[in-house]
């Protein structure tokens, strides 16, 4: 163990893997009996960490993997040898020799990736599992959908490809049910028109953690793509996190580095952008935008001490930020200051965050920097 490993906290992010699992268990129940669980754990399983969060998902029972890129399934690969998994971003050229190493399902969108993959799964004696994936509206990666029997043709075709799902992506499913509704039409009519397919065999998905409430039961559906709602985290105002009763999994904190007390006037942090109004008493936390409390969040933010709610006063810094504790009494350097997380009774949610910088869970969780520690709690504590 490093000298520096032993050190007191200044700011680290909890994340609870029991419940995690829990998570898993509430949402399938919730799913109807047939449909598979596809894990999405792409950008180091939205920061909550790849290799601690995909083993405990492989505990629970998920049925495959959904990754980003070759280096994230390598990772997968030192976790579960054999477990599906899924890649959702294109290959470049350069890594098709290598995709063959790890075995894992490519998403296929274009005539190009068609010849491309099968020359290096044939050049390596090697068949290679393929996704089809089915533009019905996002406008990023999939054969436009009425395209896309032309290129099934060519996925037939294909002495070394073994075709193992078709899917899609909803672009608005959080906020335009009418548009959902027709990109769910375009994409069973895609494939309808694909003449010999055997749709049984497959993987078939289109819904998401932000689709799941309008997720459709009948037809060729078979599985679901879960990602932040795994996590604890609804992606929108909906019901479903209700239902399942869902629960977070991660919690961000900071200590208290100082308490002082300002006169009334004083201007706070750089370029004074907020002015005391009364003599307050501030606590510097030991954590900042360097940490992944956003600069946004200056003037705007809260966090909870002692259960309380203390105001972000002035500009978040690099390494620390000012808030106020005058109505917090007994507040002391080393006190627990909660980002996000629970306290007390109290609570600030990962979306009430993410509002106060402009931005959604998805960035937030991702922008806790490497230079936070997780710490990784099971049933039997940390």
């Amino acid at each position: 163990m490093s000298t520096a490993s032993r050190l007191p906290l200044r700011c680290w992010a909890e994340i609870d893997l029991a419940v995690l699992e829990r998570n898993l268990h509430l949402i399938r129940a919730s799913l109807p009996p047939h449909m598979r669980y596809v894990a999405v754990v792409k950008a180091d399983a939205y920061g909550h960490g790849l290799h601690q969060t995909a083993a405990r998902l492989m505990h629970a029972g998920a049925d495959l993997f959904a990754v980003a890129n070759l280096a994230e399934a390598a990772a997968l690969r030192e976790i579960g040898p054999g477990w599906p998994v899924l890649l959702l971003s294109p290959l470049l050229p350069e890594e098709d020799r290598h995709v063959l190493d790890y075995d894992v399902a490519v998403t296929v969108s274009s005539a190009d990736e068609v010849a491309r993959l099968d020359a290096a799964a044939g050049a390596a004696g090697r068949s290679l599992t393929i996704h089809l994936k089915i533009d019905t509206g996002m406008g990023r990666l999939g054969v436009w959908h009425e395209e896309a029997p032309a290129l099934y043709e060519k996925i037939r075709a294909a002495t070394h490809l073994r075709l193992a799902g078709v899917f899609t992506h909803f672009c608005s499913p959080d906020d335009d049910a009418a548009f959902t509704a027709e990109q769910r039409r375009r994409f069973l009519a895609a494939l309808h028109a694909c003449k010999g397919i055997d749709l049984g065999a497959l993987f078939v998905h289109a819904d998401n953690s932000a689709g799941l409430e309008t997720i459709e039961v009948a037809g060729p559906f078979n599985a679901v793509r879960v990602g932040l709602l795994q996590f604890g985290v609804l992606p929108h105002a909906g019901s479903l996190l209700s239902q399942v009763k869902a629960e977070p999994v991660f919690s961000f904190r900071t200590r208290v580095g100082l308490v002082k007390s300002l006169p009334a006037g004083t201007g706070v942090s750089y370029g004074r952008t907020h002015t005391l109004k009364r003599a307050t008493t501030v606590a510097i936390l030991t954590a900042g935008y360097g940490d992944g409390l956003p600069r946004a969040a200056s003037n705007r933010g809260h966090v909870l001490i002692r259960g309380r709610r203390c105001p972000i006063l002035g500009r978040v810094t690099m390494d620390q930020t000012i808030v106020d504790v005058t109505d917090v009494p007994g507040v002391v350097p080393g006190d627990e200051a909660v980002l996000v997380g629970r306290q007390q009774g109290a609570q600030i949610d990962l979306a009430e965050f993410s509002r106060w910088a402009d931005t959604i869970p998805w960035e937030t969780l991702c922008s806790v920097t490497k230079r936070v520690p997780r710490l990784y709690r099971t049933s039997l504590g940390l």
